[in-house]
C-alpha cells in the first residue's frame, strides 16, 4: 500500500467516524425557514460549496 493510498483510507475511516458521530438532528435557519436535518449534513453542504469553490478557482489560473 503506498503512502497516498493508506492517506486516503485514512481519511475514508475518518470521515465514516464523523458521520456516525453526528447523527443527531438540529435545527438550520437558512434566512427564514428554520430547516431540520442531521448534523453531518448541515456540515457537508458548506464544505461541498467551499470543495467546489476552491475547485473553480484554481482552474480558472
Amino acid at each position: 500500500m503506498t503512502p497516498g493510498r493508506a492517506l486516503v483510507f485514512l481519511l475514508l475511516v475518518a470521515g465514516i467516524v464523523f458521520v456516525f458521530q453526528n447523527t443527531g438532528r438540529t435545527e438550520i435557519r437558512l434566512l427564514v425557514p428554520v430547516v431540520t436535518m442531521p448534523l453531518w449534513v448541515a456540515l457537508l453542504i458548506p464544505g461541498a460549496i467551499g470543495l467546489l469553490t476552491g475547485m473553480y478557482l484554481v482552474r480558472r489560473r
